[in-house]
């Protein structure tokens, strides 16, 4: 191993390469991490929301297919994103700040229905604060994959791409 492998390598804790910005290959469970990521981002990003979700652009998908995303191949909406830690959270702090987002979430979810308007979650009296434990989640796991939190979500093909097996 070259001096510059050992400086990538995910046993010092640092991305051994990328795609679209997110790492392939320091945490084993990278695909769902994504999954994760994208559904967080989406959630925490007010200005996306109306941009998007609201016009009905069909390219991002709506709150549903994000909640989805976030906890349908985690179970996240079933156990603890504690169970998680090592393969698709770095530690202890994002998978606490993940598992209050679901929960925030989910509750909302819950209560409007997966079948609602996206008017309906963002008129919730809840949502400002689903979306700031979602952005809070968001920052933290875009910071440990070494990305920018304030850029805008990527698509859904996109990220259909970037997860697709090699």
């Amino acid at each position: 191993m070259t001096v510059q492998d050992s400086e990538k390598s995910s046993r010092r804790g640092r991305r051994s390469s990328t795609m679209g910005g997110m790492p392939t290959n320091d945490m084993p469970w990278w695909r769902w991490r994504s999954n994760v990521r994208s559904a967080l981002h989406m959630l925490s990003d007010p200005d996306f929301q109306r941009e998007c979700w609201l016009a009905g652009r069909e390219e991002y998908g709506d709150v549903t297919d994000a909640v989805y995303r976030l906890v349908e191949d985690t179970w996240l909406d079933n156990w603890s994103a504690e169970k998680y830690v090592g393969t698709i959270f770095r530690d202890p702090q994002e998978a606490a700040l993940v598992d209050t987002a679901v929960l925030r979430v989910l509750r909302i979810m819950h209560e409007v229905g997966p079948d609602a308007l996206v008017s309906v979650y963002l008129e919730h009296p809840g949502w400002p604060e689903a979306v700031r434990a979602a952005r809070d989640a968001h920052v933290r796991l875009a910071a440990g994959d070494g990305d920018d939190p304030d850029v805008p979500p990527q698509t859904l093909e996109v990220l259909r791409i970037m997860t697709r097996s090699a």
